[in-house]
């Protein structure tokens, strides 16, 4: 009875539109084989990002293609729907010359050179792929030019401005060693079938940290640095700011290896200093002392007192983790307390994000869910290979099962309002399925959505923090950078407001280089605002 209630629920907050409604009738093809290669299991990522400038969300889709392991009979392409404002998607991939190429795994959507229009970041098992967005509907790889050369197997990625220069710089996550030599290294389980490893089998990799020169190139910069040196099986990265001292800080899911927390500690004697400070506060391993299948990652201020959590998704039997923030760079697992170490128990999770689904002002969570191994049920039948969408909601502090979508095979997950009805929407990247899309038809509680643009700081403003009351309640948000699993969100703040018809008061303070906080009053509700850094807020039809 209580799953009837759960599904009933589900369809009454989100509903999944069909592709003959939609027009998203492109489907990821993981090209299983026989010999049961690594990649085939892991991916794809998707964003959600407004590429033409035209203020509706646009969709992004990766997936796999031609590489050493695998010859597709046909071609393969990554698919660009741009969202026609009514409901509907146009596939504008081949004219905007974003088809991809190469193995996909991840998208990851910013404004790196700071002229107002969104490029896009493939990561791959194979070379990277930079688009720059010209502007005109179309967009230029540039990945080669602009010196991002990152060889092996790269997963998700964030732009953030880790020096405080004005311009996105880029970390790009990298899983193992997945050359030929690897690919016979399981061989067969006992009913003599190839099986998908256990990435413990496989050899750890160092991500990238590339430091933006501001004419379109970047440098490698993690090299003689904590980042350098720390060798992990990465899937997933957020930014958070883990002591409140301004610098942005990177969290990092590591797949059978400990976790990272890298702390920025700013530069020195021309030097950027990183401190990897994972084992001292408690987010490396299970309460135990075990490594864990971190895949999917976020960070919020989901309690609202001033300092970011963090959240990692496991395989199953493992459980998910909810770290909250204690100050003094320390952390402590509260998932069994909430409940979610049950909840999650025997599920695989991959994207995820902290939202505030029903604009009460309160952060929730939505998990997509789905077991890596296609086999699963043969030897293991209380797991499935594909797994219910899971959404919790914020009740006073803690968070309770809220709802459940259908069983999917999910791996990305971005959060953003594509029909701006002020009301966060979903796009789910499911493994050798389509992607399901859900617009959100929860209750209407009142909110702002605020579009911010940089001057001084990034142009994204990643990093920003968000103050505001209504009602008399006062609540924050920080714009982070990163999160879910390959996956790239909406950047625009959907704020809760709960009953209140206007917001009291609103202050956002601006990211480094920026010294400014900019403070409005008496805003009405329901519209969205674009606010540039040091102007006044400017309503958007």
């Amino acid at each position: 009875m209580k799953l009837l209630l759960l599904a009933f629920a589900a369809a009454a907050l989100f509903e999944e539109i069909p592709a003959a409604r939609s027009g998203v009738s492109w489907k990821h093809t993981a090209g299983r084989s026989p010999a049961r290669h690594l990649p085939e299991s892991v991916g794809s990522g998707a964003a959600l990002f407004d590429y033409d400038n035209d203020g509706w969300l646009d969709i992004y889709l990766v997936n796999s293609g031609r590489t050493d392991f695998y010859k597709p009979e046909f071609p393969l392409r990554n698919a660009l729907y741009r969202n026609n404002g009514d409901g509907t998607f146009t596939d504008r991939t081949e004219q905007a010359g974003v088809a991809g190429g190469g193995y996909g795994m991840g998208a990851a959507a910013g404004d790196f050179d700071n002229d107002g229009d969104t490029d896009l970041l493939v990561t791959a098992h194979g070379p990277l792929l930079l688009y720059r967005n010209n502007g005109d509907g179309t967009f230029s790889e540039v990945a080669a030019k602009a010196g991002l050369r990152a060889g092996g197997w790269t997963t998700s990625a964030v732009w953030f401005d880790y020096d405080a220069d004005g311009w996105l710089d880029l970390f790009v996550c990298r899983f193992v060693r997945y050359e030929p030599r690897d690919w016979n290294i399981c061989g067969k389980n006992p009913g003599g079938l190839a099986f998908y490893c256990v990435p413990r089998r496989f050899e750890p990799a160092t991500s990238l940290l590339f430091r933006n020169n501001q004419d379109g190139t970047f440098t490698e910069t993690g090299s003689g640095t904590a980042i350098g040196s720390a060798r992990g099986k990465a899937l997933g990265v957020v930014t958070t700011d883990v002591n409140n001292d301004g610098r942005l800080d990177l969290f990092v899911a590591n797949d059978t290896v400990q976790n990272f927390l890298f702390v920025n500690r700013g530069a020195a004697k021309g030097k950027h200093l990183w401190e990897e400070i994972a084992l001292p506060a408690e987010v490396a391993y299970s309460a135990d002392g075990q490594a864990r299948s971190g895949m999917g990652v976020d960070a919020a201020d989901w309690d609202q007192d001033g300092r970011e959590d963090l959240f990692v998704s496991n395989v199953d039997h493992e459980g998910f983790s909810l770290y909250r923030n204690l100050g003094e760079e320390s952390y402590s697992d509260i998932a069994h307390d909430q409940g979610l170490l049950m909840a999650t128990r025997l599920l695989s999770g991959w994207g995820l994000k902290f939202f505030d689904f029903n604009n009460d002002g309160s952060l929730d969570l939505v998990l997509a869910n789905g077991h890596p191994d296609d086999m699963i049920e043969r030897h293991k039948p209380n797991v499935k290979h594909r797994e219910p969408l899971l959404l919790f909601e914020n009740q006073s502090g803690s968070l309770r099962l809220a709802a459940e979508h259908r069983p999917m095979s999910s791996r990305g997950l971005a959060v953003g309002d594509w029909n701006n009805d002020g009301r966060p929407d979903l796009l789910v990247s499911n493994n050798d399925e389509p992607p399901a899309l859900l617009v959100n038809r929860a209750a209407g509680n009142n909110w702002i959505g605020l579009k911010l643009q940089g001057v001084q700081c990034n142009r994204d403003a990643i990093g920003a923090v968000v103050t505001y009351s209504a009602g008399g309640v006062r609540r924050t948000r920080r714009l982070n950078g990163g999160g879910s699993y390959l996956s790239s969100h909406d950047l625009r703040l959907v704020l809760g407001l709960g009953t209140a018809g206007e917001v009291d008061w609103l202050e956002v303070r601006w990211p480094a280089p920026s010294k400014r906080t900019d403070r409005f009053t008496t805003i009405p509700a329901r519209r969205y605002y674009h606010l540039k850094e040091g102007s006044e807020l400017e309503p958007k039809t």
